[in-house]
C-alpha cells in the first residue's frame, strides 16, 4: 500500500502528460479574451468643515471676529463655488450653522459620504504681529510651533464628553501625548499634501496674502479621515490687519476663490493622471 501511495505522488509530481498538454493548450485562431478597461476616476465628493461653532467659538481678534463665525462664512462660499460651477462635484457640510460638532464626528462625516476630500477651514492665533496663511497635512510636526499650532486646533475635544475613551486616551495638554501622536502617518499623504500645496499657491499668487507655507502635524480632526485631508488657517485673527481682512466679506469671498481654484486644479490633475494610466 504504501508503494502505490508513493506512486501516485511522483506521478502528481510530474505533472500532466503530453495529451494533457495539447488539450490544455489554447486555440490559436480564437480571439483572446479582452480586459475590461478599467473605470477612469473621478472626485465626486468633498465634504467642507467648518472649524469649531456653537460653545466652541475659537481664537478671536482684537476687534471681536470670532473664528467660528469666519470659518463658515469662508466655507459657505466655498461650497456655493463648488456647486455653481462643478455640478457633477456632491459637497458636504459638517455644519451650515453655529453648531457645536465634536471632532471625531467631522472626520465621520467625511467617511460616511465616501469623501474624496475633507477640507477644514481655522484662523490662526498667535502674537499681534504674526501674519500669513498656513495649510496642513496629518504627519509629523518638525518645530515646537507646528506642536502649538495641532494643541491649540486639538484642545476642542476637552469640551467633548468622554474625549479620552472617544480619543484612545490621548490628552491635548500632553505634549508626549502629541508627539505620539504625530507620527501617525495617512495612506493619503502624497495626495493631502498635493492639494495642499495647490492651496498655498493659489494663497501666494492669486489671493496675493502672505503665507507660511504647508505644513504637517498631529490634527484629531484630520486623524481619522480616510481620504486626502487638509487644514487650512486662513490667517491670523489676532492680528488686526488680517482680522480686518477675514472680517471682511470681500476678504472671505478671496479666500473661498482660492481653495476653490486649488480644488478645480487638483481634481482635473486627479482625473487627467487617472485617464493617462
Amino acid at each position: 500500500m504504501r508503494n502505490i501511495v508513493l506512486l501516485v505522488a511522483a506521478l502528481l509530481a510530474l505533472g500532466p502528460g503530453p495529451a494533457a498538454s495539447v488539450a490544455q493548450q489554447p486555440d490559436s485562431s480564437a480571439e483572446a479574451p479582452r480586459r475590461p478597461a478599467a473605470a477612469q476616476y473621478r472626485l465626486r465628493t468633498v465634504v467642507l468643515d467648518a472649524g469649531h461653532g456653537g460653545k466652541d467659538k475659537g481664537c478671536a481678534g482684537p476687534d471681536g471676529a470670532r473664528e467660528a463665525a469666519v470659518a463658515l462664512k469662508i466655507v459657505l462660499e466655498l461650497g456655493r463655488l463648488i456647486e455653481d460651477n462643478m455640478p457633477d462635484v456632491k459637497v458636504v457640510y459638517t455644519r451650515k450653522t453655529d453648531d457645536f460638532v465634536e471632532l471625531a464626528d467631522r472626520a465621520g462625516v467625511a467617511n460616511k459620504h465616501n469623501a474624496d476630500l475633507f477640507i477644514s477651514v481655522h484662523c490662526n492665533a498667535g502674537p499681534a504681529a504674526a501674519r500669513g496663511t498656513e495649510v496642513w497635512t496629518m504627519g509629523p510636526h518638525k518645530t515646537e510651533a507646528n506642536l502649538a499650532t495641532a494643541k491649540r486646533e486639538n484642545a476642542v475635544i476637552l469640551q467633548e464628553d468622554n474625549y479620552k475613551e472617544r480619543y484612545s486616551g490621548f490628552d491635548p495638554r500632553s505634549p508626549q501625548s502629541h508627539i505620539l501622536f504625530s507620527l501617525y502617518q495617512s495612506a493619503h499623504i502624497d495626495n493631502s499634501l498635493r492639494f495642499a500645496a495647490k492651496v498655498d499657491h493659489e494663497f501666494r499668487t492669486t489671493v496675493k496674502r502672505p503665507s507660511r507655507g504647508v505644513k504637517q502635524a498631529g490634527f484629531l480632526v484630520l486623524w481619522k479621515s480616510t481620504m486626502p485631508s487638509a487644514l487650512i488657517e486662513v490667517g491670523f485673527l489676532t492680528n488686526p490687519g488680517e482680522e480686518q481682512y477675514l472680517n471682511d466679506k470681500a476678504g472671505q469671498s478671496y479666500m473661498a476663490a482660492g481653495i476653490y481654484r486649488a480644488f478645480r486644479q487638483y481634481k482635473q490633475d486627479l482625473e487627467a493622471s487617472s485617464a493617462a494610466d
